[in-house]
């Protein structure tokens, strides 16, 4: 019996450095190539705080463009041949000292795992009360004395909630990458109009 299995695409393959004479598939090749560039680009940007602009056009003669901070500071500098930039960068990104990001990340992971404990009380709270939380407590049963505590504590769980709510959203900010985008402002960042 013959166990051997066809393969039924090529898989990956050395290819010689042309030009594509297909038009499709230069196409097709332009994109994702331009993908993993600007991907390159980013991380490189992210690893050394590099400031980086690439403008690239398309054999369908659309431009596209990556930049960090953004394209135009970059090409700004190179043009003004200014070599310092460091007022260019952003605030994420304006120390360029990996034992700087490494604290960072240290004491970002120090508080997921207090937000972790917290969770795991709170679900354990949940369960003593019998499924619910003091908020879900009915209240008809308190005095005035009790029903301000109450009050009090509703308070200060939305001045809580309320602060977190901004904390979450600056992460969230500052995490979403804004430095890509197509230079036609009828095509997408993807390159797709």
């Amino acid at each position: 019996m013959n166990n051997k299995k066809v393969k039924t695409t090529q898989g990956r393959q050395k290819i010689d450095i042309k030009k594509i004479e297909n038009i499709s598939n230069r196409q097709v090749t332009f994109s994702k190539r331009r993908a993993g560039l600007f991907k390159k680009a980013s991380e490189l940007c992210i690893l050394s705080g590099a400031q980086v602009a690439i403008i690239v056009k398309s054999p369908g003669r659309r431009t596209f463009a990556f930049g960090h901070p953004n394209v135009d500071s970059v090409i700004d500098r190179y043009l003004a041949g200014n070599n310092s930039g460091a007022a260019a960068l952003q605030p994420c990104f304006a120390s360029s000292h990996p034992s700087e990001f490494n604290e960072h990340y240290a004491q970002i992971s120090k508080e997921l795992e207090f937000e972790k404990k917290r969770s795991t009380m709170i679900e354990e709270s949940k369960l003593a009360y019998g499924g619910g939380l003091w908020w879900d407590e009915p209240i008809d049963g308190l005095g005035l004395a009790e029903l301000e505590q109450y009050a009090a504590a509703l308070e200060e769980l939305k001045k809580n909630v309320a602060m977190r709510a901004d904390e979450l959203m600056l992460v969230k900010a500052a995490s979403v990458p804004s430095s890509m985008f197509a230079m036609n402002p009828n095509v997408s960042s993807d390159g797709l109009g």
